[in-house]
């Protein structure tokens, strides 16, 4: 079926109306407008890209709490039932706070300050996600010292928390 948009008859109440080339224009302009270009900036979310950036976001604010030297602060992002695995197997959370002020603090501050970098975010299903990546301690005229992580995350209430590390 060929319309011709030049003689463009409609019918309201039963009376035959002529619609003019310009209007049609006009009217086709404005739904492109009305409809074409309102998704323009309604994209829709992807939950996984919400989740690795939540993620990113608490592994680089924690990094910022180590180097103010706000250990409690760094640590909250570890779950309480959090472990980390060491080479006599996993331990908890009074273990990992011991080996960071015993080994990676003078004091209340940091011997080092620490960056992440090369941070990959797969979610295993909606609450659980498996962070990699790499991190390096630098500064204080120490020579820099850098490592992979693998870390299990659990999104809770309070956001993501780490529920496993593996750093080495």
């Amino acid at each position: 079926m060929i319309v011709n948009v030049y003689k463009l008859k409609i019918m309201i109440d039963n009376k035959s109306v002529k619609i003019k080339k310009g209007a049609i224009k006009y009217a086709a302009l404005l739904l492109f407008l009305a409809f074409g270009l309102s998704k323009v900036g309604a994209q829709p979310t992807n939950p996984n890209d919400v989740a690795a950036k939540e993620i990113v976001n608490a592994m680089n604010g924690s990094a910022t709490e180590w180097n103010n030297g706000n250990l409690e602060s760094f640590m909250s992002l570890y779950d309480p039932s959090a472990t980390m695995m060491m080479p006599t197997g996993p331990v908890g959370l009074d273990a990992i706070r011991a080996l960071y002020v015993n080994k990676y603090f003078n004091g209340k501050m940091p011997k080092q300050n620490l960056r992440y970098s090369d941070m990959q975010v797969r979610l295993l299903g909606n609450d659980y996600a498996l962070l990699t990546g790499a991190f390096t301690l630098y500064g204080n005229n120490l020579p820099d010292r850098s490592g992979r992580y693998s870390l299990v995350l659990i999104h809770t209430k309070n956001g993501w928390k780490i529920l496993h590390d593996h750093s080495g």
